[in-house]
């Protein structure tokens, strides 16, 4: 069969990492108990972990917290902005007696606002946005309690273009250093012009490598998604199949580029009646916006430079992936382990924000058409956890348009297995 885009000279993509082999793969990972929890131990514990954006702190005593259970039942942590406008972050315990400092009706859902200083709910102890511990009821009754040795516990925080990162090592490698060669590539991409949001989170019954799996790979796109597009074009695209563009591997992190996201598409019938109305679908807007850095893109956007480029999907390890369309938006998927067969994925579209009520419209037509999108996905990976569970097959063959999954999976059990040898 003639392959539509052309491969790297070693024959195949997989073939061009020759350390990721092309056996098929053992998914015990994704449903050990033991395994997990190792995970937990040598990866969110231990790496860096995207929380956000600096929207979500957009002035002075502006904060949100984060559960993330991955990395210890009942971990939460406060992100803020401080005084002298620096993003910080604090684990959500108050030091006197290891209540949850910051919550509102329910102590396990996140919570975000804005204040002047954090105050315990339990005693009133109080804390400054930096942290230090300002104030203690009737302090007197106390015994030589040295306030400056009793602020909140920092948590390591960075950013890379307004994307806020946090880290639970205190001997873990800077971010920049962590993050690796892929994101030098795109820091010229306008992110902040692109403040409108769009937010779905839900809770997932499979294990949270299975979800990356589905979105580092768009061999399942003609199938899955078949209902994405009217009958016709749907047809077509079956036959047609999926090759991706470019793929590249930067270790652990990792990029598919894809064809199929332009927009406006060739002929307006290959698309439902509502996106030529509205001018918009799953792909984004038709109408780029017009700022600067979106036509054309930095050139890492689309390292191939294929006049097809629709997207690029950019996987940062562990649980982030970093999409950029060609109509000129992003998004931004995360995976947050629960437990070995669950996790909470949260979606967030970001949109240079609307200026008419076309264009709001135009957005509500994407953020829609991608709920659906992500949601396919979704209901067929609880069908996967459920059957893998069953152990009745552990491994899988994995064809070259999911090199992105086989190299997951061993970047994984490669730093699970270091840190079972003490290594860590």
């Amino acid at each position: 069969m003639t392959t539509h885009f052309a491969k790297p000279d070693a024959g195949s993509w997989t073939q061009h990492w020759p350390e990721l082999g092309t056996a098929p793969v053992d998914y015990t990972d994704s449903i050990d108990p033991q395994f997990y929890k190792d995970e937990q131990e040598a990866i969110f514990k231990k790496k860096w972990l995207n929380v956000g954006r600096v929207d979500k702190v957009p002035k002075k005593g502006s904060y949100f917290t984060k559960e993330i259970a991955a990395a210890g039942e009942g971990t939460s942590v406060i992100v803020v902005r401080t005084d002298d406008q620096t993003v910080k972050a604090y684990h959500n315990v108050c030091r006197h007696r290891g209540n949850k400092l910051i919550w509102n009706d329910f102590p396990n859902e996140e919570v975000s606002g804005s204040c002047k200083q954090f105050t315990c709910k339990y005693h009133a102890w109080r804390y400054s946005l930096d942290g230090d511990l300002t104030f203690i009821q009737q302090e007197h009754e106390f015994f030589d309690v040295d306030k400056d040795q009793y602020g909140l516990l920092p948590v390591r925080c960075e950013l890379w273009r307004g994307f806020i990162f946090i880290n639970f090592d205190n001997d873990a490698a800077p971010l920049q250093d962590f993050l690796g060669r892929l994101p030098k590539s795109i820091e010229d991409y306008p992110f902040e012009e692109m403040t409108e949001v769009w937010s779905y989170r839900s809770e997932i019954n499979a294990n949270w490598k299975l979800f990356i799996d589905s979105f580092a790979e768009f061999y399942h796109a003609p199938i899955l998604h078949a209902k994405q597009s009217v009958k016709e074009e749907s047809e077509k695209l079956i036959q047609y199949g999926f090759e991706a563009l470019h793929y590249d591997i930067d270790t652990p992190h990792s990029l598919i580029t894809s064809w199929g996201g332009m927009s406006p598409p060739k002929d307006p019938n290959m698309v439902k009646p509502i996106e030529r109305i509205l001018r918009a679908g799953l792909f984004g807007p038709w109408d780029k916006p017009d700022i600067e850095g979106i036509n054309p893109p930095p050139a890492g956007v689309n390292p191939s430079q294929h006049k097809q480029w629709g997207c690029s999907s950019f996987e940062f390890f562990p649980n982030m992936t970093l999409l950029i369309w060609e109509p000129g938006w992003f998004l931004t998927y995360h995976y947050w382990p629960t437990a070995v067969d669950k996790h909470i994925f949260e979606c967030n579209l970001y949109l240079v924000p609307a200026k008419t009520c076309s264009q709001r419209l135009r957005h509500e037509m994407t953020g829609l058409a991608f709920k659906e999108y992500a949601l396919q996905d979704a209901n067929t990976l609880e069908a996967t956890q459920t059957m893998i569970g069953t152990q009745v097959v552990t491994e899988f063959p994995l064809c070259d348009q999911e090199i992105l999954l086989r190299h997951l999976h061993k970047a994984v059990g490669d730093i699970v297995e270091e840190y079972r040898n003490g290594s860590h």
